[in-house]
């Protein structure tokens, strides 16, 4: 029998959905080589996750492909609205009005405080952000991608990982396999992960949270519904959720037309495996309220009251992360833009250390810091499923009585306060921190207390760098570097500039890619105040490293920065 044939790579990527696919961008980019495999046949045909949060699009913008995400989805004059009602067509009770696409990218220059931001969030389904992200990763030199193929095992050596993967059996017979040879694993294969369950690595965090909405049985329908919009009595809106004392439902629209991510709580003794797609028409016909013809595209049960995570990130020379490495319910859509941001914080790492500019310590710094985040946004993610899920919803609620018109005034209440708990949530997007990293280096400044509905723009070491519009319309996000960023700001344009020249010197000894930014005290006004501070390195996933007044422990402060010490 002959021998499989090998093939040698940096990364050995299992999964390619957005969390493989955005970490094979941030690795080609960077000119590591890497392979994807996913047992899938291309990217995703069901709708999946829906919201892409601000901070998602920022680093979308940092890739230089934001405008192309914002260009998928709903029409750019199709309203984002989330409205609560008893059916998608009866009773309306709360609404959050949301700007159009086209209107996002014209007010995120005005907005100011817990909105200052290089980009709005942008309602547009998943199966569009893995089209655009596989069209960017497949253009890059060095990225190996294969639908069609999966991991069907591996070792870890110690100095490498040895991996088996083959094409997906067809018709009983499997294809040709490969030996691959790389130098990483990382395990971005979903909720039921190959890797993480070989690795032995246990969940942490809470299951099976019971909940009249969100908590239980559910099933997913895509479905096509060309009417739903001309004979709904009311104002068009991206989602509309039922609030219903004998049905709990949402639905998303994915095309801004005719398509629909459709999903119901189901009875706990429902027979999943014997719902049928005329079942799935009754179900949308009682939470629409519209008896209308739809064309069902898939359905899916699923299961909803899930906060896990997984005990570790890592182990030996093996990562999880995306579903592999935490488990959501999806209020507040929070699962699919945590996975980005695994991806965002593991690319440049494995880059550093394969190019020798980073100590391989550098690497455990990824569970350290993705971890945390993970329990905060499971638990942000609870509580809002709590917020909605456990209000009841009581029997009058839809009839046209008095009693009916004095429920949903009640429920429309909660209802208006929930809605903006969950989807107004700068502090959830741009919040998220490093603190007791040991490649974050402490000013001893403290940062301001987390909360989900308002964020304090600060510059104290572990967080997003705050944001700020230069005069001349640009972001100040936009002159950062691709990989390192030593900004030096001055109070006014007499004021000379802050000394660079000994972390231009630590960088060319690290053989770093540093740029460092100076702008112009009249062009951003306020800058300096803003980050209290002259001098702030910003990592290459756009997270301040450290700030300070002088550049005399530039080397420490790098090597710290870098995983050498510290």
């Amino acid at each position: 029998m002959t021998a499989p044939a090998t093939l040698e790579t940096d990364v050995l990527i299992a999964g390619g959905g957005p969390c493989g696919l955005m970490l094979a961008n941030e690795l080609g980019r960077r000119g590591v080589r890497c392979l994807v495999v996913d047992r899938k046949p291309g990217t995703a045909f069901n709708p999946q996750a829906n919201a892409t949060q601000a901070r998602t699009m920022e680093h979308f913008r940092r890739l230089g492909f934001a405008h192309r995400v914002r260009a998928q989805g709903l029409p750019a004059d199709h309203p984002t609205d989330v409205a609560y009602l008893t059916r998608f067509a009866g009773h309306e009770m709360a609404r959050l009005r949301l700007p159009t696409a086209a209107q996002a990218t014209q007010m995120i220059r005005g907005l100011g405080g817990s909105w200052s931001a290089a980009e709005l969030p942008h309602r547009v389904s998943q199966k569009f952000v893995e089209v655009v992200l596989r069209g960017e990763a497949q253009a890059l030199p060095g990225v190996d991608l294969r639908y069609g193929w999966e991991l069907r095992g591996f070792s870890d050596t110690g100095e490498g990982i040895t991996a088996e993967v083959a094409p997906v059996e067809a018709a009983g017979a499997a294809g040709p396999g490969l030996t691959v040879q790389a130098r990483w694993l990382v395990g971005a294969d979903g909720a039921r992960s190959s890797v993480r369950t070989r690795l032995g690595i246990e969940w942490e965090g809470g299951t099976g949270f019971k909940r009249s909405f969100m908590g239980g049985r559910m099933l997913a329908v895509y479905l096509k519904a060309p009417d739903f919009y001309r004979l709904n009595p009311n104002d068009r809106a991206w989602m509309y959720v039922q609030v219903h004392p004998a049905q709990r439902s949402f639905i998303m629209s994915v095309d801004g037309v005719s398509e629909f991510a459709f999903h119901t709580q189901l009875a706990d003794d429902t027979d999943v495996e014997a719902l049928t797609h005329d079942d799935a028409r009754a179900l949308f016909v009682r939470a629409s309220g519209l008896d209308i013809a739809i064309e069902v595209l898939s359905m899916a049960p699923w299961l909803a009251g899930h906060a896990l995570v997984a005990s570790r990130f890592q182990h030996g020379r093996v990562f999880i992360g995306g579903d592999a490495a935490h488990l959501f319910t999806p209020t507040g859509g929070l699962g699919y833009n945590t996975a980005v941001e695994d991806a965002v914080n593991l690319g440049w790492k494995l880059a550093a250390v394969l190019k020798g500019q980073a100590s391989p310590a550098l690497l455990d710094s990824y569970g350290l810091e993705r971890k945390p985040l993970a329990q905060r946004n499971t638990g942000y993610a609870r509580q809002f499923a709590d917020s909605i899920g456990l209000f009841d919803a009581v029997p009058e609620l839809d009839d046209d009585t008095p009693a009916g018109q004095q429920a949903r005034a009640v429920a429309g209440e909660h209802l208006d306060a929930h809605v903006r708990r969950e989807f107004n949530v700068p502090g959830v997007t741009f919040g998220g921190r490093y603190d007791g990293s040991p490649v974050i280096v402490p000013d001893g400044s403290l940062p301001p207390p987390d909360a989900a509905n308002s964020y304090q723009p600060t510059a104290c070491p572990g967080g997003r760098p705050p944001h700020a519009w230069l005069a001349d319309g640009r972001s100040l996000f936009d002159l950062f570097g691709f990989e390192w960023t030593l900004l030096a700001l001055r109070d006014a344009a007499e004021d000379p500039a802050p000394a660079t020249a000994g972390f231009e010197a630590a960088a060319l000894d690290l053989r770093m890619d540093l740029r460092v930014v100076q702008p112009d005290a009249a062009q951003a006004p306020g800058l300096r105040s803003l980050y209290e501070a002259p001098l702030i390195l910003i990592r290459p996933d756009h997270m301040v490293a450290w700030r300070g007044s002088s550049d005399a422990e530039a080397s420490r402060v790098m090597r710290q920065a870098l995983g050498w010490s510290g």
